[in-house]
């Protein structure tokens, strides 16, 4: 369950659209079922962040294939076929498209029957996975802080078509943040969830503990940035003991 502390660091980001945590369950969740409007998969999260409800979903409440990604449903030979992708333009062969559902991040079938959606603020259970929507300069913490600890390089991974598999799938699947950008994927754009240009990040259940360890203890704002005078001499000082350093070796560090 995320700690009070947790939860204020989060509520620090000043986020416009809520932090959305979630949930993979296999026996129902106790809380409330979705009781919005039929919506694809990319719009529970949109949902708890407008209404602020602690609520689950199951397979009939998802009118796309974000049901797929949760291993819910076979793939849809049709839609697998790669026509609907052909269909949408977003790809010139089906085959083209088709080359995405070999390829497509899937959990386990059969193990998902329901998914909990709750704004961070109201989380009271142990997320799966944290959703992020951020404009740029939140989404620089929120980035670093998957790496601070780990050094793990920052990765994209999406397709044009099924960006949900990206999003909710594949960090559950190799435990890797994924992040990508609202306007460039044809449901999510089509279905007008976001504003372009913002930044949606997953953060996995197995970097949760040292995503908000790197929150509470990294800097918010790198010492470059600052412009007040005890952080500028702060910054010479350690850049100066780059060259003392380099000097031992014959080098030099051409930083500047």
């Amino acid at each position: 369950m995320l700690s009070a502390k947790a939860k204020e660091l989060i509520e620090k980001l000043g986020l416009t659209y809520p932090a959305v945590a979630v949930k993979m369950c296999f026996e129902k969740p106790d809380v409330p079922h979705y009781d919005g409007p039929s919506c694809a998969f990319c719009q529970f999260v949109k949902y708890a962040q407008d209404t602020g409800k602690n609520f689950y979903m199951q397979v009939e409440d998802d009118q796309c294939y974000g049901k797929m990604a949760m291993g819910m449903i076979d793939k849809p030979p049709v839609t697998a076929s790669g026509q609907a992708g052909y269909d949408f333009g977003c790809y010139q062969t089906p085959m083209g498209c088709r080359q995405l559902y070999q390829q497509l991040p899937i959990l386990e079938p059969g193990t998902i029957r329901y998914v909990q959606f709750a704004p961070v603020s109201a989380c009271d259970f142990d997320p799966d996975l944290l959703f992020f929507v951020a404009d740029l300069p939140q989404a620089d913490i929120i980035m670093r802080a998957t790496s601070w600890v780990s050094g793990d390089l920052w990765e994209s991974k999406s397709s044009p078509v099924i960006s949900c598999a990206w999003m909710y799938a594949y960090p559950i699947i190799t435990g890797k943040a994924n992040h990508i950008t609202t306007g460039f994927y044809h449901g999510l754009k089509r279905r007008h969830a976001y504003p372009a240009g913002l930044r949606m990040i997953s953060v996995p259940f197995q970097k949760i503990p040292e995503f908000f360890y790197a929150l509470e203890n990294m800097d918010w704002t790198l010492i470059a940035f600052r412009d007040d005078a005890e952080s500028k001499a702060e910054l010479a000082r350690r850049m100066a003991h780059w060259q003392e350093m380099a000097a031992e070796v014959g080098s030099h560090v051409d930083l500047k």
